[in-house]
């Protein structure tokens, strides 16, 4: 049986830079406490591009989306030293505006989180912190528009958040997470725990929107990375010294890292050899 297409929103009609970059991590190390979760990352990330993450777990993958957002600053003894920036902008500094960089850089979680409160007031929620002056009616339309779910919610859009199935919550959660317009999208394994024809759908989804946003997804399914990924990014483990610290191992084009592995470590993750 072929899966549902999904009927995307409108296509942006500018053309991504070639090999601009969003995002930049030079000697990037993070705490948690005293325990080093990720030690001297190296990357960027490519304007309007899907990079993907992949590695064990405890490897930081989803620590380095949480300082993308400095959401770790919610959290007393998380701190992250080294270089990171957005369109130039040192985000680490102190006097960034961490809230108005929360706006710039959206985040869906693992597990959909809808509010208990109506569709319509979700997706209005983020725009409605930000004192967003428009009609409220257009933006919340464009952004399930854009996630792919206005044509199943647009006659309920007072009905609970919490109604929906699971993939459509997680549409909301992306719906959510774009309206108010950032340019870069974290998205920490957004299909885990959905099934195929929702993870279908969510793939579609992420496929149409890198034409407006930078996205980048932690994943553990190798076979998403390479349906959706423009590139890769491996990180692996190092218990050395008795604690589990996260290090970036090998980046690049999607194809070559899966298919001509530069690292042998990256080669016996990849064939299911790594311990």
């Amino acid at each position: 049986m072929s899966t549902p297409q999904v009927r995307l929103g409108p296509t942006p009609t500018a053309p991504a830079p070639a090999n601009a970059v969003k995002f930049e991590a030079r000697h990037l190390d993070f705490y948690y406490g005293k325990v080093h979760a990720l030690k001297d990352v190296n990357l960027t990330l490519a304007d309007r591009q899907i990079t993907a993450f992949i590695g064990p777990s405890g490897c930081g993958k989803s620590t380095l989306l949480r300082v993308f957002n400095r959401m770790y600053a919610l959290y007393p003894g998380h701190r992250a030293t080294g270089d990171v920036r957005l369109d130039g902008e040192d985000i680490l500094a102190a006097s960034v505006d961490v809230a108005a960089l929360r706006f710039r850089v959206g985040m869906v979680f693992q597990k959909a989180t809808p509010f208990p409160m109506s569709i319509f007031d979700n997706v209005a929620f983020g725009l409605r912190l930000n004192r967003y002056k428009g009609k409220m009616g257009d933006r919340v339309e464009q952004a399930l528009t854009r996630a792919a779910l206005w044509d199943e919610v647009k006659d309920k859009l007072k009905n609970n958040g919490l109604s929906l199935s699971g993939g459509q919550q997680q549409r909301l959660c992306i719906a959510r997470a774009i309206a108010t317009e950032p340019s870069v999208l974290l998205m920490d394994e957004p299909c885990s725990a959905l099934d195929p024809i929702a993870t279908r759908r969510v793939e579609e989804l992420m496929l149409h929107l890198k034409q407006n946003y930078t996205i980048a997804i932690v994943t553990h399914n190798m076979q998403q990375a390479t349906r959706v990924a423009d590139t890769t990014a491996f990180f692996s483990v190092d218990m050395s010294k008795g604690g589990r610290t996260g290090y970036l191992v090998e980046m690049g084009p999607t194809k070559e890292v899966f298919e001509n592995p530069q690292q042998k470590l990256t080669k016996d993750y990849i064939s299911g050899q790594f311990s």
